[in-house]
């Protein structure tokens, strides 16, 4: 018996509707909005925002900002792919459990034996007192910058020599190593930035970490939600997403139990169980998403959205894809706003004129949602540069 036949039209349809893209399909509330897609990519500020925005009904920057500040309804853990994401609160501890458990423990461990090297015999102990203190300043003044940290706490002010005797050898000090690792460790978390919502320059609060989860089991969560906002997808895709070992990986499908699915270019793909039906078709939709959004990077096989003759103007030399312009599920452009604020978009095929007047009027309405903001991607793609010189 052949395996279930999804088309490229139908995993389309499928991000219009799942990762709320479509109109029709948006999002009522910003934890909603990272839940279709798992979670939002974090390492840009602004691109929290931005992934937002286009999945929600409606709100402006300070609707998110609540989410992330005041409700804590959204929160960032350095996770998966040893990458800062932003997460829904509900979502949050299978995150903790699953994968960011993991790269706190190996953060530490990197940190010990750089302390260990250095040979001013800073141990384990040492660490301990300067966290402690860490956070003891952070109830003593409330939310503060690494900077205002360190000026409160002497044991931040430490600077440590890397790579003692050799070319590459360096002096660093210990502040923001051991502000990421009070962060990895869920000891602290992020709160409202310095500047605006597209500042990265983050104050600190204390907070407690999550509750512990058996990792096996949180995998398997994280897996059945990413199958069901991703399939069809494969075995690799997940691997690459999560940055799990294979082992991980494959205990954790077992446990879900996807369904197989035939492609169209004959090879087969995962879907969660029962999920082989047809999607109802989305009405048609335009989106302009930042650089690193979800959609774009929930797989490491993109060719059903993207046409591999495009990769070399909308991705860095690190694989980081920039802003992208989207028709119907596939990716047809790139966007950049200019330093006197327009939003300016190229395309890179003939979508038709249907798809140019959709683009120009979504264009329009990231303008006014933006504002006076100015946005620059952390990660720079050569169409994006070219956009904006």
């Amino acid at each position: 018996m052949s395996l279930p036949l999804v088309t490229t039209a139908e995993r389309r349809h499928r991000l219009g509707r799942r990762h709320r893209l479509a109109p029709s399909a948006r999002a009522a509330t910003v934890a909603e909005t990272a839940d279709s897609v798992v979670a939002l990519h974090a390492t840009d500020a602004a691109t929290v925002f931005l992934s937002a925005r286009a999945r929600l009904t409606e709100g402006g920057p300070d609707a998110i900002e609540r989410a992330l500040y005041e409700d804590v309804s959204l929160v960032r853990l350095l996770s998966m792919r040893n990458t800062l994401f932003a997460v829904s609160a509900e979502l949050a501890p299978h995150v903790d459990a699953s994968t960011a458990r993991a790269i706190a423990a190996k953060e530490r461990r990197a940190l010990l034996k750089h302390l260990d090297e250095d040979g001013q015999g800073l141990d384990a102990a040492w660490l301990a007192g300067a966290e402690a203190a860490a956070l003891d300043a952070l109830d003593a003044h409330g939310p503060s910058t690494g900077s205002q940290l360190s000026a409160a706490v002497p044991a931040l002010r430490q600077k440590i020599t890397i790579s003692r005797g050799k070319k590459y050898e360096t002096e660093q000090g210990v502040a923001t190593r051991v502000i990421r690792l009070l962060a990895a460790d869920g000891r602290i978390r992020r709160a409202r930035p310095r500047g605006s919502w597209t500042s990265s320059q983050y104050r600190w609060v204390h907070t407690e970490p999550w509750p512990a989860a058996p990792a096996a089991e949180a995998r398997t969560e994280i897996a059945r939600r990413w199958l069901r906002a991703y399939g069809p997808a494969t075995e690799a895709d997940l691997k690459w997403w999560t940055g799990w070992t294979l082992t991980d990986v494959r205990k954790a499908l077992a446990a879900v139990g996807p369904d197989q699915v035939r492609l169209e270019d004959g090879s087969s793909a995962l879907v969660s169980p029962g999920d082989t039906g047809p999607e109802p078709v989305p009405e048609p939709w335009a989106a302009l998403l930042p650089a690193l959004d979800p959609t774009a990077m929930g797989w490491a096989d993109r060719g059903f959205h993207l046409d591999p003759a495009h990769k070399s103007a909308l991705f860095d030399y690190a694989g980081n894809i920039g802003p992208t312009v989207w028709w119907n599920g596939e990716i047809v452009g790139g966007w950049a706003q200019r330093s006197d604020g327009e939003i300016v978009w190229r395309l890179l095929g003939s979508p038709g004129r249907d798809a140019e007047q959709a683009i120009t009027t979504e264009a329009a309405r990231l303008a006014a949602w933006v504002g006076e903001a100015r946005i620059t991607p952390r990660f720079r793609t050569p169409l994006e540069r070219e956009l904006v010189a």
